[in-house]
């Protein structure tokens, strides 16, 4: 096994199936093993290249053949598939694999540490529970409407109605009183569990260095700082703040032909939930910059130059990429007292 200098690696939940190449680029040797055995084999071989796509538990077994010693890396699945030719079986997929991480130029995913995936979990968790708790309310005011019963907009009207009504005698049939009642004491428990997690995620963000440096960005709090810590770390993998923006998806695309420059709306490719988070913290800004706890002498005048009220079709959502600069640039420089 001396020769083998490159691995690819096709993952799955039990077995494994790998294709090693020699320096020529040539198959040396195809193996199907279970995950003990895949460390095992791993264990043997002396440092080589070993290529998997980032799936469920790439970053945990890239992380281990690290510490074995191996040049492991992750890449995104749509840059191996132009490796694959007509036919498709895991073998295959592990020889595309392969090819692909011996590319020069070839983009890939950064290793996250255990400490970023107890982050994003949380994160995952939460923007769950956050769902479960809307579907609820709009349940219990769907269910009350075809009653004649309703109540006013948000989370305050809603919190304040429901147990009042409940108090009351009349409105609701004994069916339907059990009913809402159950549903209201699941909303409850849902809303706890919410609180719960954005306290531990505020808790974490005042004891992290990286985070506390980027809430002194303007719109970015808790949720948002930890979240990118989460999905970037330390943002090494981009050079500069623009490309981040590109990462996120809040760049036009771009479809020139012919010396012709076309572009288009916003590509939303990338971390859905992270762009998400910034789009809110820059509408929070902009709509609540005079009495946030950021008070900067010359603020970018892109916030409150923008027309109209933030909604999906306002032009904040692509102006939200001049935030990520300055929070690129706290990543980067950890001396400054301001992010700007």
């Amino acid at each position: 096994m001396n020769d083998i200098r490159t691995v690819g690696i096709d993952l799955g939940k039990n077995v494994f199936h790998l294709v090693c190449m020699d320096e020529a680029g040539e198959i040396v040797k195809r193996r199907k093993c279970t995950r003990p055995q895949l460390f095992a084999f791993f264990k043997k071989l002396q440092p080589v290249l070993v290529g998997m796509e980032a799936c469920a538990s790439a970053h945990y077994i890239a992380r281990t053949l690290v510490e074995l010693g191996h040049d492991a890396r992750l890449m995104p699945a749509q840059f191996v598939k132009p490796y694959l030719g007509t036919q498709k079986n895991d073998f295959l997929d592990a020889e595309a694999i392969a090819e692909a991480v011996q590319r020069p130029r070839l983009r890939t995913v950064p290793i996250k540490t255990r400490e970023q995936l107890e982050l994003q979990a949380m994160h995952r968790v939460r923007d769950r529970l956050v769902s479960r708790r809307t579907a609820v309310s709009n349940q219990i005011r769907g269910l009350l409407v075809e009653h004649g019963i309703t109540m006013r907009k948000g989370r305050g009207g809603f919190r304040g109605f429901v147990p009042t009504l409940l108090l009351e005698d009349g409105p609701l049939s004994p069916a339907m009183h059990s009913l809402i009642s159950g549903l209201w004491e699941e909303w409850l428990a849902t809303d706890c569990a919410v609180k719960t997690l954005t306290r531990e995620l505020e808790r974490l963000a005042r004891e992290d260095a990286a985070c506390r440096r980027l809430m002194t960005v303007p719109g970015i709090g808790p949720l948002v700082a930890t979240a990118m810590i989460a999905a970037v770390a330390d943002g090494s993998a981009f050079g500069r703040g623009r490309d981040f923006a590109a990462w996120l998806g809040l760049v036009p695309r771009q479809m020139s032909t012919g010396g012709k420059t076309r572009l288009g709306g916003i590509t939303k490719r990338g971390n859905t939930y992270l762009r998400r988070l910034f789009i809110h913290g820059a509408r929070s800004f902009r709509l609540n910059g005079d009495r946030s706890r950021h008070r900067i002498v010359r603020p970018s005048r892109w916030p409150t130059s923008l027309p109209g009220l933030p909604g999906p079709s306002s032009p904040e959502d692509e102006s939200t990429k001049d935030c990520l600069l300055p929070a690129e640039r706290a990543q980067a420089l950890p001396h400054e007292r301001r992010a700007w």
